[in-house]
């Protein structure tokens, strides 16, 4: 029987409180332990950062809602230094390392895939304001954002006309952290974004997140809801064009993937490319939990 560690952050691997945000990752682990049993292997939901736990005993290792790793950065890098070439990770780590920052986004879009344009200001560069940024740029409305992140955090929509206004803030961010700067996309509070999602390199469903009244950020965190949609083909090609790309700069296959996408006058442009630990949306459609379990065992020598 193989063993196949889902791999979350402490906080849900036996949470006391259950609200409907831990509810949510419950029902999506608990869709996969019973795919993996019915093919089989021994699930076991573990923290990643659980001192105690020899990662040498698993056959394999899913990555799931390790949400902390953003914030425990260092750490989270360390501990994939010690499972690299240990044990088979789900995605492997390489595609892990590339995709935890950000910038990924600028990789893309110089391989040719539609992405939202990105400017990266590493961490201490001040010079330059961020209304001469916009300026230079000619991006009337932006948002700036963390280059290593989830969930929106540090994430804020600004126009021109309050850009100094927010300097103080900007400045303060490019002096914790790298920092990136996107055009604020209209469609985000218009129509939402669209999540689709790709295991085996089979798109398998995907939903459309719309931000509460008042907000830009979808998730669920910041009162964004999930709603049912059907790809379309140019939503798929592009997924798969960002999926490819990442394959190619990693150097390693990917089982799965959570391609965020928002409308733009062109066509679909990739926001976010999700290889670390999306939601995968499992509850929306329960066979993607069979095709995951599948492509992970495929993998266990």
């Amino acid at each position: 029987m193989p063993r196949i560690a889902l791999v979350n952050d402490d906080r849900w691997v036996d949470p006391v409180e259950r609200t409907a945000y831990v509810t949510n990752i419950l029902t999506e682990d608990g869709l996969l332990e019973r795919a993996f049993e019915a093919l089989g292997a021994r699930p076991e939901r573990v923290a990643w950062s659980d001192p105690g736990i020899d990662w040498t005993r698993f056959d394999a290792l899913l990555i799931r809602q390790t949400w902390d790793y953003f914030e425990r950065f260092a750490e989270f890098r360390a501990w994939l230094d010690r499972i690299d070439g240990a044990v088979h990770v789900v995605n492997p780590v390489e595609v892990i390392r590339w995709n935890a920052d950000k910038r990924y986004l600028v990789d893309l879009a110089e391989a040719g895939v539609a992405a939202v344009p990105t400017r990266v200001v590493e961490r201490g560069d001040g010079d330059g304001s961020l209304a001469g940024r916009m300026e230079a740029a000619g991006w009337n409305e932006v948002v700036i954002k963390p280059a290593v992140s989830g969930a929106g955090r540090e994430t804020y929509r600004i126009a021109r006309a309050d850009a100094a206004a927010r300097e103080a803030l900007w400045q303060a961010r490019v002096a914790a952290e790298d920092m990136l700067i996107q055009p604020f996309a209209p469609a985000i509070v218009d129509s939402g974004e669209v999540s689709l999602v790709v295991i085996d390199g089979q798109a398998t469903h995907a939903v459309r997140k719309i931000a509460a009244e008042g907000e830009f950020r979808v998730q669920d965190d910041h009162g964004g809801t999930v709603h049912p949609h059907a790809p379309t083909a140019a939503e798929c090609a592009l997924a798969e064009r960002a999926i490819s790309c990442a394959a190619r700069r990693t150097g390693r296959e990917i089982a799965y993937a959570r391609v965020d996408l928002v409308d733009a006058p062109d066509g679909p442009q990739v926001m976010e490319l999700e290889l670390i630990e999306p939601e995968l949306f499992l509850r929306q459609h329960p066979p993607a939990a069979e095709r995951l379990a599948q492509a992970v065992l495929s993998g266990v020598g």
